[in-house]
């Protein structure tokens, strides 16, 4: 995969059968985002997070299929399966109105 490439399959929620995304919406970013982990194991901050570098944009949040945001927190909302609220799988930007789905937390399906 190379930057600028459009999303050639659908994406999903990788702990249930919801389809997060369709193909050809999202395009490949070289991110720096620290995402909170679905499951936190310790109180160490950098246990907690993980640091994305290749995301999907996605430049309208109503181009998504099943996604919820959360409260604001900070300059941001993270983004998670509406169905069964597993997350965070990406973070939307409240400045630009861009949303970015973390590639490691999506499942590319057929």
């Amino acid at each position: 995969m190379s930057d600028g490439e459009k999303n050639a399959a659908r994406f999903g929620c990788l702990t249930c059968p919801s389809v997060i995304l369709l193909a050809g919406v999202g395009t490949l970013v070289k991110t720096e985002f620290k995402l909170p982990l679905a499951t936190k194991t310790s109180k160490d901050e950098d246990e907690e997070t993980e640091f994305v570098t290749k995301s999907w944009l996605i430049p309208d949040m109503f181009q998504f299929e099943n996604v919820g945001f959360s409260k604001t927190v900070g300059n941001y909302k993270y983004l998670v399966c509406a169905d069964c609220e597993i997350g965070p799988i990406g973070w939307h930007c409240i400045d630009s109105k861009e949303s970015y789905v973390a590639d490691q937390r999506v499942k590319h399906m057929e």
